[in-house]
């Protein structure tokens, strides 16, 4: 594998923040680790990257153990939730920031800020003032900032969440476009399902420190392991150790009666609260089809999964 994490653990005043986490990356894969705040997401980027010291475990990329590495010689480049850019320096002067250190002369450096200037997108925009610049923008720089110096891995750390909705769907698919590209393997961290529903390969389900399930995000949905991945990704309804969701409820004249109890016109579906054997099912159906009133009795039937 093209990155290796074994037996991870790193300790806050005695209180592990992640414990022995263990997960892999293939070359040009994108791995989301995806789990509410305080799981450990974070740490873990955070270690991989080298900003923080872990208490035990390996990190190897490439073949290369990297764990005891200082950021700055391993061949991995972050771009921060805050983008860090530098605001009183222009676009190509924060794009070609980490050129410096490698020795690059000003009139090179600035000839490979211009080809990255082209593969973003933001030729015309190189003089420009990064605080004159869109959310999505700025984003681009960060990233080119990045990848301008050829790592071998790339950590993103929360990428989206400073963009609105319509931005953050062409920039989920800027860096698909942008792996393609380079050839690199992508790691980021996110709370957001949809993001990484849209563009990881495989995801990390985290939970207090753990991991709690490593698949695609459809074996995720469908058959989660745990309790906490059923309800933690999207939604269920969950009846003594089975679950079925609620765009799986379907209405069927061959079905069983239950009974309109609620609903709530969501644009696209309406959602529906039913009572069903005494208990109370939330079912999802498109704007486009038959629309029930409270208090109708309709008939449904599902497929009940097991957890």
């Amino acid at each position: 594998m093209f990155l290796q994490i074994k037996n991870l653990t790193k300790k806050y005043n005695k209180v592990e923040a992640v414990k022995n986490i263990s997960f892999s990356a293939k070359e040009k894969e994108i791995i989301c680790i995806l789990g509410p705040s305080g799981c450990g997401k974070t740490t873990i980027l955070q270690s991989i990257g080298g900003f923080i010291k872990i208490d035990e475990g390996e990190i190897i990329l490439d073949g290369v153990n990297i764990e005891k590495l200082e950021p700055e010689e391993r061949e991995i480049a972050t771009v921060f939730q805050s983008y860090g850019l530098f605001p009183h320096k222009t676009v190509i002067e924060n794009i070609i920031y980490g050129l410096k250190f490698r020795k690059y002369r000003k009139r090179d450096a600035i000839a490979e800020g211009k080809k990255m200037l082209e593969i973003l997108n933001l030729v015309g925009y190189e003089n420009k003032r990064v605080t004159e610049l869109s959310g999505g923008e700025q984003q681009r720089v960060a990233l080119g900032r990045a990848l301008i110096v050829k790592p071998k891995l790339l950590l993103l750390d929360e990428p989206f969440s400073n963009l609105d909705t319509n931005l953050r769907a062409s920039m989920r698919k800027e860096l698909l476009r942008i792996r393609d590209h380079f050839n690199i393997t992508m790691l980021f961290v996110t709370h957001d399902q949809e993001d990484a529903f849209s563009i990881a390969d495989r995801i990390i389900v985290m939970n207090k420190g753990r991991i709690e399930q490593i698949d695609t995000a459809r074996n995720i949905y469908f058959n989660p392991r745990t309790e906490f991945v059923l309800n933690f990704i999207g939604s269920a309804n969950v009846d003594r150790g089975y679950f079925v969701r609620p765009e799986a409820i379907r209405v069927s004249p061959e079905g069983k009666e239950a009974t309109v109890i609620d609903k709530t016109f969501k644009g696209a579906f309406i959602e529906y609260i039913l009572d069903y054997k005494g208990n109370k099912y939330k079912m999802l159906r498109l704007n486009n089809e038959e629309e029930f009133e409270i208090g109708s009795k309709i008939k449904i039937e599902m497929e009940m999964r097991e957890i």
